[in-house]
């Protein structure tokens, strides 16, 4: 197998990497798009060196059942994202729930998978507000006035539960704080970090990659709210493609074997599971509610 990774435009945006995983068969499938290419898109959840060799892997599995080659990826924002699945540059892609949302309504994309926790069931994750110690502020009121880092307008982890939270202890989040979008998790954590500002999100996921980083031990942040458990990431296919390849990439994205993984890059996706099982577009009913609950208009977010 030939892994490549180089800088790469995606409909109109740059994006951090582009890794081609070949598929194990000698010939590609006949029914593989774009001359025998699968392209699969990832948001920048956290680092592009984090996720690169997680995604070439990933990439590599996706092509050894399906009989493509698959090119991963990874993009600048999440928007960027969206916009390529909108414009037909990507036949699947992971998306935040937040995100999805957003590409299911604007750019046809179908949730149809997701990372197993280890009763393998759909895994979940959390969002929470923090601050570090002494910053001053002791709970969800006292970050009035403050500096606060999210990670992305269209982050459902790194902004509209953290919005949400802020509205529950009594802050308007479109008023009350200095608000600053970081670009992602790993940007606004080391905002964070290095007391750039005095709070900001965090997510189950990004805490993980930074106790992985050695950026992070107990008592460096201190946690003033925590979400209740999140659906994690869905795996989506562009709805327009052709049905049969359609029926046979959603297949092989239900029945991944992550086991093959290394532990510690499951543990910076937030994964507890050995596999990826079907998801549901209703399973994110919960998000498209909370996006009604604080009037968030998802197409400022686009």
């Amino acid at each position: 197998m030939k892994n490549r990774i180089r800088s790469a435009a995606l409909a109109g945006a740059a994006v951090g990497a582009l890794v081609t995983a070949a598929p194990a068969a000698q010939a590609a499938s006949a029914d593989c798009p774009n001359g025998g290419v699968v392209r699969f898109g990832v948001e920048p959840y956290d680092t592009a060196p984090k996720l690169v060799p997680i995604y070439e892997h990933i990439g590599k599995l996706i092509a050894q059942k399906l009989g493509c080659e698959v090119k991963v990826y990874v993009t600048t924002s999440y928007n960027a994202e969206i916009e390529a699945m909108r414009s037909g540059k990507l036949e699947a892609g992971e998306f935040g729930p937040l995100g999805y949302v957003l590409a299911h309504q604007v750019a046809k994309a179908e949730a149809v998978a997701t990372f197993a926790d280890a009763d393998n069931k759909p895994d979940t994750y959390w969002a929470s507000l923090v601050t570090w110690p002494g910053s001053g502020i002791k709970q969800v009121s006292d970050i009035r006035g403050h500096s606060f880092a999210f990670s992305d307008p269209a982050s459902t982890s790194g902004h509209l539960f953290p919005a949400y939270g802020l509205r529950k202890g009594g802050i308007d989040p479109d008023k009350d704080i200095r608000a600053i979008y970081a670009g992602s998790h790993t940007s606004s954590f080391e905002a964070l970090y290095n007391h750039k500002v005095d709070a900001g999100e965090l997510n189950s996921e990004q805490l993980e990659s930074a106790k992985q980083r050695g950026h992070y031990k107990e008592g460096d942040l201190v946690f003033l709210w925590k979400s209740d458990p999140i659906p994690i990431d869905p795996i989506t296919v562009r709805g327009d493609l052709p049905a049969g390849f359609k029926q046979r990439l959603v297949a092989v994205l239900q029945n991944l074997d992550l086991s093959q993984l290394p532990a510690a890059d499951r543990k910076i996706m937030g994964v507890h599971g050995l596999r990826t099982v079907p998801q549901s577009d209703a399973s994110f009913n919960g998000i498209r509610d909370l996006v009604k609950t604080l009037n968030i208009d998802l197409n400022k977010l686009s």
